[in-house]
Protein backbone atom coordinates (compact mmCIF):
# COMPACT_ATOMS: atom_id res chain seq x y z
CA UNK A 1 0.00 0.00 0.00
CA UNK A 2 2.92 2.59 0.56
CA UNK A 3 4.67 1.52 -2.10
CA UNK A 4 1.28 2.06 -4.73
CA UNK A 5 0.58 5.05 -2.97
CA UNK A 6 4.11 6.90 -3.34
CA UNK A 7 4.71 6.09 -7.00
CA UNK A 8 1.02 6.75 -8.13
CA UNK A 9 1.11 9.88 -6.32
CA UNK A 10 4.26 10.39 -7.93
CA UNK A 11 3.31 10.68 -11.37
CA UNK A 12 1.00 14.13 -11.20
CA UNK A 13 3.68 15.50 -8.46
CA UNK A 14 6.13 14.97 -11.35
CA UNK A 15 4.25 16.51 -14.36
CA UNK A 16 4.32 19.89 -11.89
CA UNK A 17 7.64 19.79 -11.48
CA UNK A 18 8.07 19.60 -14.65
CA UNK A 19 7.09 23.02 -15.06
CA UNK A 20 9.88 24.26 -13.60
CA UNK A 21 12.54 21.44 -13.60
CA UNK A 22 13.93 18.98 -16.08
CA UNK A 23 13.36 15.35 -15.23
CA UNK A 24 16.31 13.34 -15.43
CA UNK A 25 17.85 16.22 -13.23
CA UNK A 26 15.34 15.82 -10.79
CA UNK A 27 15.35 11.98 -10.48
CA UNK A 28 19.53 12.09 -10.08
CA UNK A 29 19.59 14.61 -7.72
CA UNK A 30 16.25 13.14 -5.96
CA UNK A 31 18.05 9.80 -5.63
CA UNK A 32 21.22 11.06 -4.37
CA UNK A 33 19.37 12.51 -1.86
CA UNK A 34 16.90 10.08 -1.15
CA UNK A 35 20.08 7.23 -0.88
CA UNK A 36 22.04 9.39 1.65
CA UNK A 37 19.15 9.61 3.66
CA UNK A 38 18.51 6.12 3.46
CA UNK A 39 21.81 5.26 4.76
CA UNK A 40 22.03 7.69 7.72
CA UNK A 41 18.94 6.05 8.74
CA UNK A 42 19.96 2.28 8.69
CA UNK A 43 23.31 3.49 10.24
CA UNK A 44 20.84 5.06 12.96
CA UNK A 45 19.13 1.83 13.00
CA UNK A 46 22.27 -0.20 13.51
CA UNK A 47 22.20 -1.65 10.11
CA UNK A 48 25.81 -2.00 8.03
CA UNK A 49 26.38 -0.76 4.76
CA UNK A 50 29.16 -3.49 3.67
CA UNK A 51 27.91 -5.39 1.04
CA UNK A 52 29.78 -9.14 0.07
CA UNK A 53 31.68 -9.43 -2.74
CA UNK A 54 29.56 -12.26 -3.70
CA UNK A 55 26.73 -10.45 -3.74
CA UNK A 56 28.13 -6.72 -5.32
CA UNK A 57 27.30 -7.97 -9.36
CA UNK A 58 23.28 -8.83 -8.74
CA UNK A 59 23.34 -5.51 -6.40
CA UNK A 60 23.70 -3.34 -9.34
CA UNK A 61 22.04 -5.39 -12.15
CA UNK A 62 18.85 -5.25 -9.28
CA UNK A 63 19.82 -1.31 -8.94
CA UNK A 64 19.61 -0.72 -12.60
CA UNK A 65 16.00 -2.61 -13.36
CA UNK A 66 14.55 -1.41 -9.87
CA UNK A 67 15.47 2.35 -10.36
CA UNK A 68 17.61 3.20 -13.36
CA UNK A 69 15.24 1.53 -16.04
CA UNK A 70 12.31 1.74 -13.91
CA UNK A 71 12.44 5.69 -13.42
CA UNK A 72 14.20 6.23 -16.62
CA UNK A 73 12.11 5.30 -19.24
CA UNK A 74 8.64 6.05 -17.03
CA UNK A 75 9.96 9.84 -17.04
CA UNK A 76 10.77 9.95 -20.59
CA UNK A 77 7.67 8.68 -21.74
CA UNK A 78 5.71 11.52 -19.69
CA UNK A 79 7.41 13.99 -22.81
CA UNK A 80 4.38 12.29 -24.85
CA UNK A 81 1.84 10.87 -22.72
CA UNK A 82 -0.52 12.43 -19.71
CA UNK A 83 0.72 11.13 -16.57
CA UNK A 84 -2.82 9.83 -15.93
CA UNK A 85 -2.27 7.41 -19.23
CA UNK A 86 1.28 6.56 -18.46
CA UNK A 87 0.75 5.53 -14.76
CA UNK A 88 -1.85 2.98 -16.08
CA UNK A 89 0.27 1.82 -19.00
CA UNK A 90 3.46 1.64 -16.72
CA UNK A 91 1.71 -0.07 -13.91
CA UNK A 92 1.43 -3.48 -16.32
CA UNK A 93 4.38 -4.56 -14.71
CA UNK A 94 2.87 -7.07 -12.76
CA UNK A 95 2.21 -8.67 -16.04
CA UNK A 96 5.87 -8.58 -17.24
CA UNK A 97 6.54 -10.34 -13.92
CA UNK A 98 3.71 -13.02 -14.63
CA UNK A 99 5.16 -13.76 -18.07
CA UNK A 100 8.90 -13.63 -16.69
CA UNK A 101 8.27 -15.97 -13.64
CA UNK A 102 7.59 -18.49 -16.44
CA UNK A 103 11.07 -19.52 -17.55
CA UNK A 104 12.93 -17.78 -14.60
CA UNK A 105 11.42 -19.87 -11.76
CA UNK A 106 9.25 -21.93 -13.59
CA UNK A 107 5.63 -20.33 -12.98
CA UNK A 108 3.46 -21.74 -15.41
CA UNK A 109 0.96 -18.82 -16.35
CA UNK A 110 -2.62 -20.94 -15.60
CA UNK A 111 -5.84 -19.08 -17.37
CA UNK A 112 -6.03 -16.89 -14.74
CA UNK A 113 -3.01 -15.28 -15.65
CA UNK A 114 -3.43 -15.28 -19.39
CA UNK A 115 -6.66 -13.98 -18.65
CA UNK A 116 -5.60 -11.41 -16.83
CA UNK A 117 -2.82 -10.47 -19.55
CA UNK A 118 -6.08 -9.91 -22.02
CA UNK A 119 -7.52 -7.78 -19.87
CA UNK A 120 -4.63 -5.25 -18.70
CA UNK A 121 -3.85 -4.88 -22.95
CA UNK A 122 -7.29 -3.98 -23.50
CA UNK A 123 -7.35 -1.52 -21.17
CA UNK A 124 -4.13 -0.12 -22.60
CA UNK A 125 -5.51 -0.38 -26.14
CA UNK A 126 -8.85 1.00 -24.84
CA UNK A 127 -6.78 4.51 -24.06
CA UNK A 128 -5.86 4.88 -27.33
CA UNK A 129 -9.58 3.70 -29.18
CA UNK A 130 -11.28 6.31 -31.12
CA UNK A 131 -8.23 8.66 -31.47
CA UNK A 132 -7.06 9.43 -34.69
CA UNK A 133 -3.80 7.39 -36.23
CA UNK A 134 -1.42 10.55 -36.31
CA UNK A 135 -2.44 11.29 -32.55
CA UNK A 136 -1.46 7.63 -31.36
CA UNK A 137 1.41 7.45 -33.32
CA UNK A 138 2.87 10.93 -31.69
CA UNK A 139 2.39 8.78 -28.83
CA UNK A 140 3.64 5.07 -29.53
CA UNK A 141 7.36 6.78 -27.93
CA UNK A 142 5.72 7.50 -25.12
CA UNK A 143 4.10 4.18 -25.27
CA UNK A 144 6.87 2.01 -25.60
CA UNK A 145 9.19 3.76 -23.06
CA UNK A 146 6.89 3.64 -19.79
CA UNK A 147 6.08 0.26 -21.13
CA UNK A 148 9.69 -1.12 -20.83
CA UNK A 149 9.98 0.30 -17.69
CA UNK A 150 7.34 -1.71 -16.33
CA UNK A 151 9.08 -4.87 -18.19
CA UNK A 152 12.59 -4.08 -16.75
CA UNK A 153 10.51 -3.70 -13.25
CA UNK A 154 8.71 -6.91 -13.70
CA UNK A 155 12.72 -8.30 -14.21
CA UNK A 156 13.95 -7.06 -11.93
CA UNK A 157 11.07 -8.70 -9.40
CA UNK A 158 11.59 -11.87 -10.84
CA UNK A 159 15.24 -12.17 -10.52
CA UNK A 160 15.47 -10.74 -7.01
CA UNK A 161 13.12 -13.65 -6.07
CA UNK A 162 15.68 -15.93 -7.87
CA UNK A 163 18.58 -14.19 -6.49
CA UNK A 164 17.78 -12.47 -2.85
CA UNK A 165 20.11 -9.88 -1.79
CA UNK A 166 20.57 -10.80 1.96
CA UNK A 167 21.33 -7.48 3.04
CA UNK A 168 19.47 -5.40 6.06
CA UNK A 169 16.22 -3.57 4.62
CA UNK A 170 17.13 -0.18 4.62
CA UNK A 171 20.83 -0.40 3.70
CA UNK A 172 19.59 -2.64 0.68
CA UNK A 173 17.21 0.11 -0.25
CA UNK A 174 19.85 2.89 -0.11
CA UNK A 175 22.39 1.19 -2.04
CA UNK A 176 19.35 0.48 -4.67
CA UNK A 177 18.73 3.80 -5.07
CA UNK A 178 22.03 5.71 -5.00
CA UNK A 179 23.45 2.69 -7.58
CA UNK A 180 20.44 3.01 -9.62
CA UNK A 181 20.15 6.41 -9.45
CA UNK A 182 24.33 7.30 -10.64
CA UNK A 183 23.11 6.47 -14.85
CA UNK A 184 20.61 8.98 -14.27
CA UNK A 185 23.43 11.72 -13.59
CA UNK A 186 25.37 11.87 -17.06
CA UNK A 187 22.29 11.97 -18.64
CA UNK A 188 21.22 14.88 -16.42
CA UNK A 189 24.06 16.58 -17.10
CA UNK A 190 24.43 15.99 -20.96
CA UNK A 191 20.49 16.87 -22.10
CA UNK A 192 19.45 19.36 -19.38
CA UNK A 193 20.76 22.88 -18.20
CA UNK A 194 18.20 22.93 -14.77
CA UNK A 195 17.93 26.27 -13.46
CA UNK A 196 17.50 25.49 -9.38
CA UNK A 197 17.54 28.78 -8.16
CA UNK A 198 14.34 29.99 -10.00
CA UNK A 199 12.23 27.06 -8.65
CA UNK A 200 9.68 28.10 -6.44
CA UNK A 201 8.76 27.31 -3.20
CA UNK A 202 6.28 24.80 -4.82
CA UNK A 203 8.78 22.78 -6.65
CA UNK A 204 10.93 22.37 -3.99
CA UNK A 205 8.09 21.02 -1.64
CA UNK A 206 7.07 18.73 -4.72
CA UNK A 207 10.63 18.04 -4.82
CA UNK A 208 11.09 16.33 -0.85
CA UNK A 209 8.09 14.66 -1.39
CA UNK A 210 9.06 13.03 -4.26
CA UNK A 211 12.57 12.43 -2.67
CA UNK A 212 11.13 11.26 0.97
CA UNK A 213 8.27 9.42 -0.24
CA UNK A 214 8.43 7.61 -3.94
CA UNK A 215 12.51 7.00 -3.40
CA UNK A 216 12.20 6.42 0.07
CA UNK A 217 9.33 5.16 1.56
CA UNK A 218 7.80 3.10 -1.25
CA UNK A 219 11.06 1.53 -2.29
CA UNK A 220 11.88 0.48 0.83
CA UNK A 221 8.46 -1.04 1.37
CA UNK A 222 8.66 -2.68 -2.21
CA UNK A 223 11.87 -4.45 -1.48
CA UNK A 224 10.74 -5.90 1.65
CA UNK A 225 7.41 -7.12 -0.16
CA UNK A 226 9.35 -9.17 -2.53
CA UNK A 227 11.75 -10.65 0.31
CA UNK A 228 8.84 -11.64 2.28
CA UNK A 229 5.88 -12.49 0.12
CA UNK A 230 5.57 -14.33 -3.78
CA UNK A 231 6.04 -12.05 -6.56
CA UNK A 232 2.89 -12.15 -7.68
CA UNK A 233 1.41 -11.45 -4.00
CA UNK A 234 3.70 -8.41 -4.10
CA UNK A 235 2.92 -7.08 -7.68
CA UNK A 236 -0.70 -7.02 -6.10
CA UNK A 237 -0.27 -3.81 -4.24
CA UNK A 238 1.22 -1.51 -7.31
CA UNK A 239 -2.50 -2.01 -8.31
CA UNK A 240 -3.76 0.67 -6.48
CA UNK A 241 -0.81 3.04 -7.87
CA UNK A 242 -2.91 3.34 -11.25
CA UNK A 243 -5.72 4.77 -9.53
CA UNK A 244 -3.45 7.01 -7.10
CA UNK A 245 -1.77 8.32 -10.44
CA UNK A 246 -4.89 8.91 -12.45
CA UNK A 247 -7.08 10.54 -9.48
CA UNK A 248 -4.43 12.66 -8.85
CA UNK A 249 -3.93 13.94 -12.28
CA UNK A 250 -7.19 14.54 -12.37
CA UNK A 251 -7.17 16.74 -9.01
CA UNK A 252 -4.14 18.61 -9.52
CA UNK A 253 -3.71 19.10 -12.89
CA UNK A 254 -7.15 19.01 -14.01
CA UNK A 255 -6.40 16.17 -16.74
CA UNK A 256 -9.71 13.93 -18.37
CA UNK A 257 -11.16 11.81 -16.30
CA UNK A 258 -14.10 10.72 -18.66
CA UNK A 259 -15.35 7.02 -19.39
CA UNK A 260 -12.07 6.46 -21.70
CA UNK A 261 -9.77 6.28 -18.91
CA UNK A 262 -12.68 4.93 -15.83
CA UNK A 263 -12.65 1.73 -18.28
CA UNK A 264 -8.79 1.35 -18.77
CA UNK A 265 -8.12 1.77 -15.55
CA UNK A 266 -11.15 -1.07 -14.21
CA UNK A 267 -10.00 -3.31 -16.66
CA UNK A 268 -6.22 -2.60 -15.96
CA UNK A 269 -6.68 -2.96 -12.69
CA UNK A 270 -8.90 -5.71 -13.05
CA UNK A 271 -6.40 -7.99 -14.77
CA UNK A 272 -3.54 -7.50 -12.82
CA UNK A 273 -5.72 -8.24 -9.16
CA UNK A 274 -6.71 -11.18 -11.34
CA UNK A 275 -2.98 -12.44 -12.12
CA UNK A 276 -1.89 -11.38 -8.60
CA UNK A 277 -4.48 -14.17 -7.27
CA UNK A 278 -3.50 -16.85 -9.71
Amino acid sequence: MVAAFGWGTNWPLLKVLLRELPPMSIRALGCCIAALLLAIVARALGQSLSVPAGMRGRLVLASLLNVTAWMGFATIGLVWLPSSEASIVTYTAPIFTVLLAWPVLGERPGWRRVAAMLLCFTGVGILFAGQRFDVGLEKLPGVLSVMMAGFCFGLGTVLGKRMPLRLPPVALTAWQVGIGGLPLIPLALLLESPRWAEASGTAWALFAWMTIMPLGLAYLAWFEAVKRVPANLASMGTMLAPMFGVAGAAIFLGEPFGPRQIAALVLTVSGVALAARG
